[in-house]
């Protein structure tokens, strides 16, 4: 029997198998790799939400603060119009 045609053969086939187990190696880490990223971009993604929604419920808040104090405002004004009245007519009669 040729013993270097069987090493041959033994060589090739040990290669081609290195050679398959090294990809789907590299195949499994570049899954987990991805998926790390995907996590952590919907982990991110999460957070800028929250963020958002804070931000909406505060510009909800300040609009209801707003409102009210354009409330006490116009009350004041027709406050101070009645005094100005009181006060000419006071005046007036002097």
């Amino acid at each position: 029997m040729d013993y270097t045609g069987l090493l041959a053969i033994l060589g090739t086939l040990s290669g081609i198998a290195l050679g398959w187990i090294g990809k789907a190696r590299q195949a499994k880490q570049d899954a987990r790799s991805s998926g790390e990223r995907d996590a952590s971009m919907r982990i991110d993604v999460e957070y800028i939400k929250r963020g958002v929604d804070d931000v909406r419920v505060e510009q909800k808040l300040q609009g209801q603060r707003f409102d009210a104090l354009s409330e006490r405002v116009t009350r004041v004004e027709e406050s101070t119009k009645h005094a100005h009245t009181r006060i000419d007519r006071i005046e007036s009669e002097t």
